[in-house]
C-alpha cells in the first residue's frame, strides 16, 4: 500500500541511457500501489564503489546493476543469494542498514520468458551462448537445471569462455570454444546472445553455421528496432528471432518482489512496452 514516503531505487550501468527499467518499475508501482521512484544512474567502472555506497548512505533502498558492473559488484556486497553466488554476478542490491545484500534475477527472468512466454523446450536441448561476461554467468545455472543435452559457451577470448565452462561444469554439460570454432554440429535448438555488442552498435563474428531451420535465437539485448543479432538470426533462417524484452520485464518483476514483497503482473507491462516495436 502506498504511503507518503517515497522510496528510492535505480539502475546503475555504463552506458545506461537505453534502459527501460524506469518505465517498467513505474508501471509495476502503479499496478501494485507502491510509492517509489526509480532513477537512471550512469556510473563509470572507476566510480562504481563510491556511487553504490553514496546511494545507500543517502537513503536508497535498492539498485539494479547492469553492464558492465555485474561481476565487479560482487566484492561490495555483505551477503548474497545462492543464485548470485552460483553466477558470480549480481544484478539486484538491497540496502539493509549498513549492509548490502546481492541477488541475481537474470536467470529466473530468462527462464520465465523462454518457458512461460515463448514456450521453448529446454530439456535435452543443445544450447549455444555467445559471450562469457556477467550476463552469461547469470543464466547458465538455471539453464542447466532445465536439463539440456549440452551448453556451449563461445567467446572471442577462449580463456574467458573456458573459465566459465569450468566454473559450471560440475553442475552439468558445459563446454567452451571461440566464436570462429562454432560449427553446424551439434544442431542448436537455442542460441542466446549474451554479448554487449548490440548496445555498442557492433556486430561480432556470429557463427552462421550454427543456425538451423528450427533454431530459436534469443538476444538478451533489446531495442525498438531489431538488434544486430536479431537481424542476423532472421536473415540466416532462424525459426524465431526474439529480443530480450520478456527477460527484462520478468527479471525486473523478480527484483520488484525482492524489494517490495509484492509480485507484479508482467504480461500487461510487456505488452505495453512492445506494442509499437517494428
Amino acid at each position: 500500500m502506498a504511503t507518503g514516503i517515497v522510496d528510492r531505487y535505480g539502475v546503475m550501468g555504463y552506458p545506461v541511457s537505453h534502459s527501460r527499467s524506469p518505465v517498467i518499475h513505474r508501471l509495476f508501482a502503479l499496478q501494485t500501489n507502491q510509492n517509489l521512484q526509480y532513477e537512471l544512474l550512469q556510473v563509470a567502472p572507476a566510480q562504481l564503489e563510491n556511487a553504490v555506497l553514496q546511494f545507500g548512505r543517502t537513503g536508497g533502498k535498492g539498485l539494479n546493476i547492469t553492464v558492465p558492473h555485474k561481476s565487479e559488484i560482487v566484492r561490495l556486497v555483505s551477503d548474497m543469494s545462492d543464485r548470485a553466488s552460483n553466477a558470480g554476478a549480481v544484478n539486484t542490491l538491497v540496502f539493509r542498514g549498513n549492509e548490502i545484500y546481492g541477488d541475481n534475477t537474470d536467470g529466473v527472468g530468462l527462464m520465465r520468458d523462454l518457458q512461460a512466454n515463448i514456450g521453448v523446450q529446454l530439456k535435452d536441448a543443445n544450447i549455444l551462448i555467445l559471450g562469457a561476461g556477467g550476463a552469461t554467468r547469470g543464466i547458465v545455472s538455471p539453464l542447466l537445471e532445465a536439463g539440456p543435452e549440452m551448453i556451449v559457451i563461445a567467446n572471442r577470448s577462449i580463456s574467458k569462455a573456458r573459465a566459465l565452462a569450468e566454473h559450471f561444469s560440475a553442475s552439468g554439460p558445459v563446454v567452451s570454444c571461440r566464436f570462429e570454432d562454432v560449427h553446424s554440429l551439434p544442431i542448436y535448438d537455442l542460441i542466446i546472445n549474451a554479448t554487449s555488442a548490440g548496445i555498442k552498435g557492433e556486430t561480432p563474428p556470429y557463427p552462421t553455421d550454427a543456425i538451423h531451420p528450427h533454431t530459436v535465437c534469443y538476444d538478451l539485448s533489446y531495442g525498438l528496432t531489431p538488434t544486430p543479432f536479431a537481424s542476423w538470426a532472421a536473415q540466416n533462417g532462424a525459426a524465431r528471432s526474439v529480443m530480450g524484452w520478456g527477460m527484462l520485464v520478468e527479471q525486473a518483476a523478480e527484483s520488484f518482489y525482492i524489494w517490495r514483497g509484492v509480485r507484479p503482473e508482467t504480461k500487461p507491462v510487456l505488452k505495453q512496452l512492445t506494442v509499437n516495436i517494428a
